[in-house]
C-alpha cells in the first residue's frame, strides 16, 4: 500500500506550504471548556426558555399596568377620592395585573435557586460518579482542578446572566410600577413580605450561585443522581429558612417609642417598615415584649406607651447587600471544598 493512499492526495502548491500545524486543524471549539458545553447545553437551554418567558411577561406587565394606572388617572380615579363603579371595575382589573406579579411571579422566582440546586447542582457531580465518567475525563492528560473549573464555569456563567436579567427586570417593574405607580400602590407589596425580598435587587443572583453552588458539593458528597436530587433541594431551602431568621439581625434596628394606641396594635411602623419586635412600656418603666402581653393583656392595654423595632425601607439594599456578601462567602467556601475534595487520589 503506498503512502499516498493512507495519507491523502498531497495539498495544492502554495495552500498548506509555511503554514503551521495549529493553524490547519478546525477553528471549531476545542478542549476541556468545549466538552464542558457539550455536557451542559440542554440544561443551559432549559433553563434559558422559562427565563426569557419570566423576562417577556415582566416587560408585558410593565406596559400593561403603566397603561391601567393611567387610564385610572385619566378617568380620575384617584385613591383619595370617592369612586364610581367604572373606577372599581377598572381597579379590579389593575389589581388582576398586580396579583399576578406578587401572587405567580414572586413565588415562582423565589423558588429558582431551590429548583437550580436541585435539577442543576445535584446532579453536575453525581451523575458523572454515578456513570464513570469523571475517572474516564480525568484518565486524559486533564488535571481535575482544570477540569472541574471548566464543568463549573459553563453553568454558572448562565445562571449568573439570566438570573441578572430576571432581578433586573423584577426590580424594574416593582419600583416603577408598584411603589412609585401613578395610582399609589406602593403598600400594596412591602419589600421586606415574604415572596418579594427574595426577588429584588441582588439577592436573586446571590441565591442562585449558592443553590447551585451547594447542590454541587451535595452531589459530590452523596455520588447519586436520585439522592443528590432529593437532598439537594432541601439543603438549599433549609438555608434559606436559616436565613430568614438571620436576615432582622443583618443590620442594625430603628428603634421608636410612641403613645399606646390599642386599635392600631400598639405599635404602628411607617408604611412599608419591617417591624421586627415591639410592645409596652409600662407606667413604672418596664418593658414588655408582644409575646409577654399576650399572657398579661389587661396589664399591656393599660399602659401608656408603646415601643417598637423595625427597618424602614430604607434598610432593604444595606440588608440586601449583606446578605448578598454572607452568600457569594458562602458560595466561595463551597466551591473550594468541592475542588479540594476532587483530586486523583480521592475520586
Amino acid at each position: 500500500m503506498s503512502t499516498s493512499t493512507l495519507t491523502g492526495p498531497p495539498a495544492p502548491a502554495g495552500r498548506t506550504a509555511g503554514r503551521p500545524a495549529a493553524a490547519r486543524r478546525s477553528r471549531g471549539p476545542r478542549g476541556v471548556f468545549w466538552l464542558s458545553w457539550q455536557q451542559s447545553r440542554v440544561a443551559v437551554r432549559t433553563m434559558a426558555i422559562p427565563a426569557v418567558l419570566t423576562a417577556l411577561i415582566l416587560v408585558a406587565l410593565h406596559f400593561l399596568i403603566q397603561d391601567r394606572a393611567e387610564l385610572m388617572a385619566r378617568t380620575g380615579c384617584e385613591p383619595s377620592g370617592e369612586w364610581t363603579l367604572e373606577c372599581r371595575v377598572q381597579y379590579g382589573r389593575l389589581e388582576m395585573l398586580l396579583r399576578m406579579f406578587t401572587d405567580i411571579l414572586q413565588p415562582a422566582i423565589t423558588a429558582v435557586p431551590i429548583l437550580l440546586g436541585t435539577f442543576l447542582g445535584g446532579p453536575l457531580l453525581a451523575q458523572e460518579y454515578e456513570r464513570g465518567t469523571l475517572r474516564m475525563v480525568l484518565a486524559q492528560s486533564v488535571g481535575p482542578g482544570r477540569w472541574l473549573a471548566a464543568r463549573l464555569a459553563v453553568p454558572a456563567a448562565a445562571v449568573l446572566l439570566l438570573s441578572t436579567v430576571v432581578a433586573a427586570l423584577t426590580s424594574w417593574v416593582w419600583w416603577s410600577d408598584i411603589v412609585h405607580s401613578q395610582g399609589a400602590f406602593g403598600a400594596f407589596d412591602p419589600p421586606f413580605q415574604g415572596f418579594t425580598y427574595p426577588v429584588l435587587g441582588v439577592a436573586p443572583v446571590a441565591w442562585s450561585l449558592f443553590g447551585l453552588a451547594l447542590g454541587v458539593l451535595v452531589g459530590q458528597l452523596l455520588r447519586r443522581t436520585v439522592a443528590a436530587v432529593l437532598v439537594s433541594g432541601a439543603a438549599v431551602a433549609l438555608a434559606h429558612t436559616a436565613m430568614i431568621m438571620l436576615r432582622p439581625h443583618l443590620w442594625p434596628v430603628v428603634e421608636r417609642e410612641q403613645p399606646y394606641n390599642d386599635t392600631l396594635g400598639g405599635f404602628r411602623q411607617p408604611t412599608n417598615a419591617w417591624l421586627v419586635e415591639h410592645g409596652v412600656v409600662l407606667a413604672d418603666g418596664t418593658r414588655m415584649t408582644s409575646d409577654a402581653c399576650m399572657a398579661s393583656s389587661e396589664v399591656c392595654s393599660a399602659a401608656p406607651t408603646s415601643w417598637g423595632q423595625y427597618h424602614p425601607v430604607s434598610h432593604l439594599v444595606p440588608i440586601q447587600l449583606v446578605e448578598a456578601g454572607l452568600l457569594l462567602a458562602l458560595t466561595a467556601v463551597v466551591v473550594v471544598v468541592v475542588f479540594r475534595r476532587l483530586t486523583r487520589a480521592g475520586i
